[in-house]
């Protein structure tokens, strides 16, 4: 394993207001954002109930829609990068037996949850690193599956974590992930020069499928899978509407403003969420 380097600084403003609540024993954001911090996924997005138990459930099937997309089945070393709350590495611990599961975050206090929460089950081991995305410290041909569910796009440099997820991986290994990818035609409004976004962070919304596709070939991975599923996590804006209603404040105007722009460009067709896989 590498020796620690210095963390790059987090800012990242919702999971500050989600652990100030989560503190306080907000028992509706616990069962939404506990667990698992992400969109939700609804095979059919017109049945959503939109009720806490339905939305924890579409928020691992996502996790459940990557990691069938990472190929994940008994008896492999799984590295789950920005791994939040373990929401991901307890979904793979309670349906898989003799699993090597490591999760791997910049943010020690989502790692404190984690290890709190989360326990191996059966034959299963469970380790939560601190660590950068693009610099994984661990060593060559480490792991069968690398996941990175809905955060890629916090990472300093995508070609630097595809480097490091290629060289940690076994070969035959898979690499899935989640992300927000723009169309053609909102590129250019990507680039602009604008502020980090208050509430989510510094996200960059600039990759298109174009760039994962020449990505995949610079560092010889295959990509098996492009699957646009915008279409069945849209129920998810309804319902952080609804999830803000009943806290009877919102988190802060930037919150409301950033998650808006997200659901409208999802509306509109410009912004899709895919699900990406890539075997080396």
């Amino acid at each position: 394993m590498k020796p620690a380097e210095p963390s790059p600084e987090v800012k990242l403003p919702y999971f500050d207001y989600l652990l100030e609540l989560l503190k306080d024993g907000n028992e509706a954001v616990a069962k939404s954002f506990g667990r698992h911090v992400h969109w939700g996924y609804w095979e059919n997005p017109k049945q959503a109930m939109l009720s806490t138990e339905d939305f924890g459930q579409a928020a691992e099937e996502l996790s459940a829609q990557v990691c069938q997309a990472g190929n994940i089945h008994n008896g492999l070393n799984v590295l789950d990068v920005g791994c939040g709350f373990g929401g991901t590495i307890a979904h793979i611990n309670e349906r898989y037996v003799r699993m090597g599961l490591v999760g791997l975050n910049l943010d020690d206090r989502q790692l404190e949850r984690a290890r709190a929460t989360v326990t191996a089950a059966g034959q299963n081991r469970i380790e939560f690193h601190q660590g950068d995305a693009c610099a994984l410290p661990f060593p060559d041909q480490s792991f069968d599956v690398v996941l990175a569910v809905e955060c890629i796009f916090h990472f300093p440099d995508r070609a630097q974590f595809f480097k490091e997820a290629y060289r940690v991986l076994k070969p035959g290994g898979y690499l899935a992930l989640s992300d927000f990818v723009p169309k053609k035609k909102l590129l250019p409004f990507t680039r602009m020069k604008l502020p980090d976004w208050r509430f989510y962070g510094k996200c960059n919304l600039q990759f298109s499928a174009e760039h994962y596709r020449k990505l995949a070939a610079l560092t010889q991975f295959d990509c098996l899978v492009e699957r646009d599923i915008t279409v069945n996590t849209l129920p998810t804006y309804r319902y952080l509407r609804k999830l803000a209603m009943q806290q009877g404040k919102i988190a802060s105007t930037s919150a409301v403003a950033e998650t808006l722009g997200a659901e409208i460009l999802s509306r509109l067709a410009l912004l899709s969420y895919v699900i990406y896989a890539f075997k080396k």
